[in-house]
């Protein structure tokens, strides 16, 4: 039962990205589901890492987070809670994830999860270097990071288990068109829309692959593809290791 709630609770991720997230009011369930929730990705699951790094996209001043929580701007790159904040209510681990590098950060935030997100990132190297942000290898870095300060905090053997029980997500791909290859005409010259696509692909398979980085048997990867919106189109993959 637990199971198919948790499961149903992942699929909502799926309709909250579709629909957005202003309206969503989710309802704790009375078992927690999961430990902790890791988010990889961009300004879709973003909280605000890139307030803390040397790039001009960022999201910490109004309008921005004039619905969240003391209607303050946290750098999430909406007016409330990202999708990745309902996820985590929905899991009932806690309201909010934070950002991993954000200087406040406490015990139980780690214990509980956090995000990676950088908002204009992608899985190209070049879509982050585009305006200075962190690019999905160091995501991946700041991840093996955070393993080794939850292993301090809770001890080796529980921070294996949290991180083999947590959910983790992934959101990116929009901004490799977006401000990559719509923009940059040298990538446009190497790749035609189909092989840019491709190589996208490829990437986030070898980034998936690595198996030994993903401890967790429960990983949620969604694409968001630019067509008119980031929106527009919104593909789901469950991956189990």
């Amino acid at each position: 039962m637990a199971s198919a709630l948790k499961y149903t609770t992942l699929l909502l991720l799926v309709l909250l990205m579709c629909l957005g997230t202003s309206w969503a009011k989710i309802q704790r369930p009375a078992k927690q589901l999961a430990p902790a929730l890791i988010v990889f990705g961009d300004s879709t699951v973003d909280p605000g890492n890139n307030n803390n790094i040397s790039t001009v996209l960022k999201a910490n001043f109004l309008p921005y987070g004039r619905d969240f929580i003391g209607h303050r701007p946290t750098g999430r790159f909406c007016n409330g809670r990202l999708t990745t904040d309902f996820l985590a209510e929905g899991l009932g681990i806690k309201e909010t994830v934070p950002a991993y590098l954000d200087p406040k950060l406490t015990h139980q935030d780690l214990l509980t999860g956090v995000s990676f997100a950088s908002a204009g990132t992608g899985y190209d190297n070049r879509t982050a270097r585009t305006f200075s942000v962190i690019p999905i290898w160091k995501e991946v870095e700041y991840f093996k990071e955070y393993g080794q300060k939850l292993g301090k905090i809770a001890g080796v053997e529980n921070a294996n288990r949290i991180l083999h029980e947590a959910i983790f997500v992934i959101s990116i791909g929009s901004n490799d068109f977006l401000v990559n290859y719509y923009v940059n005409p040298y990538t446009r010259v190497q790749y035609s829309v189909s092989q840019f696509q491709d190589h996208l692909l490829q990437i986030s398979s070898n980034f998936l692959e690595h198996g030994e980085r993903w401890p967790s048997e429960d990983i949620v990867v969604v694409l968001l593809c630019y067509q008119w919106s980031l929106r527009k189109s919104t593909i789901m993959v469950h991956a189990e290791y």
